[in-house]
């Protein structure tokens, strides 16, 4: 295979694909205990404080080293980034780089009513909220939490995200097989009348295989199905920056997508790489080899430009690091739980 690599670009068959999408994880920690993101019943090994990424040392890397490589699109991500202390300060530094294209988070939103704005007037203008279900019972379940539900302060977030004006808002939903794929066509009613957009993302063997092994995923389509019999699916002209499918029910404000990691693999139109909370850079999701220590390098001196020229061929390599590929890379158990790799 032919490939030219040029500032974040990937010449592949003739296609340039450019790869300017990095999601960054600003904590592994999480206030959710959610069956898909971590295992149950084990303890996790959490990132120490010092091993943390600093904020100064995050905005080193963005500036210094993945701006000058063509990164423009920048997802905070965590475990639960409005968990990390100095989160506001953090967006609207990257919101102030003059290369940003598009900044966004991803939240359970559980914290969200007291910080949307002070978070909108930060810079921040779009967000993804989880919302697995609208039970409060099915969704304390999911999110492994016993004791007051904690929906009602969830979907109070989620109003107070709405009022502020972040738009788009984006709504999360992993499906699961027997726990709350009876509510996919509720969930895809809440953007009849608002311009919210649902997504549906089919269920990975990531942090819990025990639970995916027992009751496995549904495919987009089967879920597609069930929305256009009942109201009709009509293909929508939206594109976003990551792998979603998106379509509408004729007539509705907002959108409904489909994010079809296992049955539809997207690897050959993938745009990002994932930094985790303790500087770790991972070209794929799925896929644990080619990763980079730039936290570590950093701390022991290595120049910007030395970690600029890593990252740069990573990017050329990237095409060859995917989860088609996962069999000559990952064995076993994947190291790290989905809120450790940041999702």
């Amino acid at each position: 295979m032919r490939r030219l690599r040029l500032s974040g670009r990937i010449r592949q068959n003739g296609t340039m694909n450019q790869v300017d999408y990095l999601r960054i994880s600003l904590v592994d920690r999480c206030n959710f205990r959610c069956q898909y993101c971590m295992p149950e019943g084990s303890d996790l090994a959490y990132v120490l404080q010092q091993d943390l990424l600093t904020q100064a040392e995050l905005l080193t890397l963005l500036r210094e080293v993945f701006i000058p490589v063509g990164f423009t699109r920048f997802r905070l991500t965590g475990g639960e980034p409005l968990i990390r202390p100095g989160v506001v300060e953090i967006v609207s530094a990257i919101a102030q780089f003059p290369e940003t294209k598009d900044l966004s988070m991803t939240t359970n939103a559980f914290l969200l009513e007291s910080m949307a704005q002070d978070l909108y007037d930060a810079g921040l203008r779009r967000i993804n909220i989880s919302l697995d279900s609208l039970v409060p019972e099915i969704f304390d379940q999911i999110i492994g939490h016993r004791g007051k539900s904690r929906w009602q302060q969830v979907w109070d977030g989620i109003q107070a995200a709405h009022r502020i004006g972040f738009s788009p808002l984006k709504l999360n939903v992993v499906v699961i097989p027997g726990v709350n794929d009876h509510e996919v066509l509720e969930l895809a009613a809440l953007s009849l009348d608002r311009e919210w957009h649902v997504r549906f993302i089919e269920f990975m063997p990531i942090g819990n295989d025990q639970l995916f092994q027992q009751q496995g995923w549904i495919d987009s389509e089967t879920i597609r199905q069930q929305i256009r019999e009942r109201w009709g699916l009509t293909e929508a002209s939206v594109k976003g920056n990551g792998p979603a499918d998106v379509f509408r029910i004729p007539g509705a404000k907002g959108t409904l997508g489909f994010i079809s990691q296992m049955s539809e693999c997207f690897c050959d139109r993938c745009n990002r790489m994932r930094l985790s909370a303790d500087g770790w850079l991972r070209p794929c999701l799925l896929n644990e080899i080619g990763q980079i220590d730039l936290r570590s390098q950093l701390r022991s001196g290595v120049s910007t430009q030395a970690l600029r020229e890593q990252v740069s061929e990573l990017l050329g390599l990237k095409p060859e690091i995917n989860y088609k590929q996962r069999d000559s890379g990952t064995t076993g158990k994947y190291h790290r739980t989905m809120s450790q790799i940041g999702g």
